[in-house]
């Protein structure tokens, strides 16, 4: 019933439609059939007003003139116009052509031709008498033809009249039987179309409320599962170009583009966690903790318990902060304690190189920090600057609070970049260019993923490199509280 292209509007002007169109018919055949009946009444009633008149006064007011000229010719000439006979009968003439004219059947017309007849002949009479009067003067012959021609005419006009109008009543009382009948029909008629209307608006109305409600209650189904985290549910497509179809296509998009985006979350935190992994088993690296222990070992042969001491508290120190019981946010300053942990153990291996120096002011050391955010840029800073640089090298780690960020940076003065170099580095940072043989840069992409898996794409790493200057490493997250 509702094909494709019917919008909710369409449907419902279409139950407008349904129950208005019939009611409309309805209402249209009712005022008709009033209209109709009406007419036929007035006429009828008109017929018999018209004809009722002459039969109450015609007969009297003509017999009394009559009598008038009858009796005293001389007063007859006082009469009104109105009074005078031929005017009167002129008047009733016309009267009954008219009722002629508008007869609609035969017998009422002959009736009414018998009428004008006898009004045609009561004139003949009344002009006989107006001439015999003026020529005789008796009284007694007078009054006879007063009797015989005027009278006599008189009732039997006032008869015919009579007949008319009872034939004329006798069609009214059936019109009324008609109007009757027409009247049970149409009542008829109104409640069958009535009932017609009402199950036709409820067939509409249902069939509106299931094209309606049953897509709505499958979408609610679908979302509910999707709600559940099934983002792979779709919404049962509505084959039509309504707006119910354009939010089950819309939904559909909308579930999609969730699980794309939850997918690719998954995808971020699985790389999150192997770049946590590749970055914890960098800090573990066997090298570093073989080199360590061998110089722990040589420090107490040689008797120096002090620095066995302080070597093998660092070491306690670097990796209580690597593991930090499986927390992923620890303290500026515990983070502090590490890199100075690790520049600890490592400035004993590389005492002739390698100077550093960390200022992070302790207002900084409340606030919260990806763990193992500054010790790769430390590490980097020393193998891959200090390192190859001839001569004492110096390492600065600095920290401060501005624009609402944190910003710490990593100097140092070794051997530098190039400009060509320097581009490889960064594109290397941003993932734009993969080279896992180089660990300079890929140490640095670890780190840089990790922050803005953590803290958002606004935040990260920048770096800064001048060839036989030396290079700086930026590090910007926001504030976290503790």
């Amino acid at each position: 019933m509702f094909g494709k292209g019917s919008t909710l509007d369409k449907k419902l002007y279409m139950l407008m439609v349904v129950c208005l169109f019939p009611l409309l018919i309805m209402i249209i055949y009712l005022l008709v059939l009033v209209n109709q009946s009406s007419q036929r009444y007035d006429h009828i009633v008109k017929k018999i007003t018209m004809a009722n008149a002459y039969n109450i006064d015609f007969k009297e007011d003509m017999d009394y003139i009559m009598y008038i000229i009858v009796v005293n010719s001389e007063r007859a000439g006082e009469l009104v116009d109105t009074q005078k006979p031929h005017r009167m009968l002129n008047e009733a003439r016309e009267v009954f052509q008219n009722l002629y004219e508008i007869a609609d059947k035969e017998y009422a017309r002959n009736q009414i031709n018998r009428i004008l007849k006898s009004l045609n002949t009561l004139e003949d009479r009344v002009a006989e008498i107006e001439r015999d009067v003026k020529v005789s003067g008796s009284y007694d012959k007078n009054m006879e033809r007063l009797d015989l021609n005027i009278r006599i005419l008189t009732d039997l006009i006032q008869e015919q009249i009579q007949k008319y109008i009872y034939y004329e009543a006798t069609n009214l009382e059936i019109l009324r039987e008609g109007i009757r009948s027409d009247v049970d029909t149409g009542i008829r008629i109104s409640l069958i179309l009535c009932l017609v209307i009402l199950a036709g608006a409820l067939f509409i109305s249902r069939k509106i409320t299931d094209s309606i409600t049953i897509p709505i209650r499958r979408l609610c189904e679908v979302a509910g599962q999707a709600g559940s985290g099934d983002f792979a549910v779709r919404a049962q497509a509505v084959e039509a170009d309504d707006e119910l179809s354009v939010l089950s296509t819309s939904f559909n998009q909308m579930v999609e583009k969730i699980g794309n985006l939850v997918e690719d979350i998954r995808v971020e935190q699985l790389n999150l966690r192997v770049a946590e992994l590749k970055l914890l088993q960098a800090q573990i690296n066997p090298h570093f903790l073989y080199n360590t222990l061998d110089a722990i070992i040589w420090l107490a042969e040689a008797g120096q318990k002090d620095q066995v001491v302080m070597m093998v508290s660092s070491l306690s120190d670097f990796f209580r902060t690597t593991l930090s019981k499986g927390k992923d946010y620890i303290t500026v300053g515990e983070e502090e304690a590490h890199i100075r942990s690790y520049l600890q153990i490592q400035q004993f291996r590389y005492r002739d190189i390698l100077e550093y120096e960390i200022r992070i002011p302790e207002e900084l050391h409340g606030f919260l920090i990806l763990k193992l955010t500054l010790q790769p840029l430390v590490e980097n800073a020393l193998y891959h600057g200090i390192k190859n640089k001839r001569g004492m090298g110096r390492i600065l780690v600095t920290g401060e609070e501005t624009g609402g960020r944190l910003v710490f940076r990593v100097r140092d003065n070794g051997r530098g970049m190039d400009e060509e170099e320097l581009v490889r580095v960064r594109k290397m940072i941003t993932g734009e260019l993969m080279d896992e043989n180089r660990a300079s840069g890929f140490g640095l992409f670890n780190v840089e993923q990790r922050l803005r898996l953590n803290y958002g794409p606004e935040y990260g790493l920048e770096i800064d490199s001048c060839y036989g200057v030396g290079t700086e490493v930026k590090a910007v997250i926001p504030i976290v509280k503790k």
